[in-house]
């Protein structure tokens, strides 16, 4: 960086030199040409860019337009100072503590913006419905916190460097730290990391009804750090930790075009049975109940002659996958009395055993 100073204030030396050999003279003019400047910014900042931002509906440009001032300015403003300390002509030590100083100041006031900035949009994000699922008010700390994070390390590398500080040494180091870290809460770092490739990939959102492979069914309330929670039908809460549901197979019963789900009622009816009446009454309970959807219509599948029994399979659509346990009992009954009512027989699995004399085997 002091290269850079350098070389800005040996292009300025002409336009200070006609004053005169009043090296102090040369120095103030300098700082006041830079106060001038920074103060032209700032005004040329808030007055014509702000008001371009004023009329957009969005309040971030606002906000950043407000952040961005005070960083404006004393950028300008050091940089003017740092010209007139070359000029001076201090000590070499003096003249590489000042810029330092100057430099330090510089990177922790862009720093304090950066944050600001990261904050707003972060937040806005969050905010976005539909296009910016892995951002969310539940998410938002981790994100903010890893930005904040990364943000201060790298102002803190810039102030090492105009410190003349020697990072290599600090970054081994902390490579090795990090690497006994690493291996110190691997399991910690592995649900961290499979919860945002969740938040990522979006297998799932908070609200689907989802299945794993090891059995458990329920809808999920919270994507979190370092687990996965869902509420089953029974209301219990079930954790799962995130490197789990990286690497299980999941079924979304919310997937797809849209939410609804298809629920199967299987009945079987008799031998003999009028098979355009049984279409007709399994269509007509479903439509008949007001929770199943209209659209998709429910149908009916002649699927297979059975031992017993015709076996036929109602389908029927419903709103939520919530609402299967409930709809299916629902249904059941309904197609129940119908079928009575119609004298359709549902027949049960029977088996007829012939028992003959021994003494007719052998005659």
């Amino acid at each position: 960086m002091e290269d850079q100073i350098e070389a800005l204030a040996d292009l300025s030396l002409p336009w200070v030199e006609w004053i005169g050999p009043y090296i102090w003279l040369q120095a103030a003019i300098i700082v006041a040409v830079g106060l001038t400047l920074a103060l032209i910014a700032e005004r040329l900042v808030v007055a014509t860019v702000g008001e371009l931002a004023s009329r957009t509906s969005s309040v971030i440009d606002d906000e950043v337009i407000a952040a961005l001032r005070r960083p404006l300015f004393l950028s300008i403003f050091f940089i003017g100072l740092a010209l007139a300390t070359y000029r001076l002509e201090l000590p070499t030590t003096l003249t590489s503590i000042t810029l330092a100083s100057l430099a330090t100041i510089t990177v922790l006031v862009w720093l304090g913006f950066c944050i600001r900035l990261t904050s707003v949009v972060l937040k806005m994000l969050s905010h976005v419905q539909g296009r910016y699922e892995f951002v969310q008010p539940s998410t938002l700390p981790l994100f903010d916190n890893s930005a904040k994070l990364l943000l201060f390390l790298s102002a803190l590398y810039f102030i090492f460097l105009a410190w003349g500080i020697n990072v290599n040494a600090l970054i081994a180091s902390a490579g090795i730290v990090g690497l006994a870290l690493g291996f110190g809460a691997q399991d910690t770092l592995s649900n961290i990391f499979g919860g945002m490739s969740i938040l990522a990939d979006r297998p799932y959102k908070v609200g689907d009804f989802i299945n794993l492979d090891t059995g458990e069914r329920g809808q999920v309330t919270q994507i979190g750090l370092r687990s996965t929670r869902l509420l089953t039908q029974d209301d219990v809460e079930i954790s799962v930790p995130n490197s789990v549901m990286g690497n299980a197979k999941i079924i979304n019963e919310s997937g797809g075009p849209y939410q609804k789900f298809r629920i199967r009622i299987k009945v079987g009816v008799a031998y003999g049975s009028d098979i355009d009446k049984v279409d007709q009454i399994l269509v007509e309970v479903a439509e008949a109940h007001p929770e199943i959807c209209k659209t998709p219509t429910p149908r009916t599948r002649f699927r297979a002659f059975g031992t017993s029994s015709l076996d036929y399979e109602l389908l029927a659509w419903v709103q939520e996958p919530v609402l299967r346990g409930r709809l299916e009992h629902e249904l059941n009954r309904g197609v129940y009395k119908a079928f009575n009512d119609a004298g359709i027989v549902i027949p049960f699995p029977q088996q007829d055993i012939h028992i003959k004399n021994p003494s007719e085997l052998t005659g």
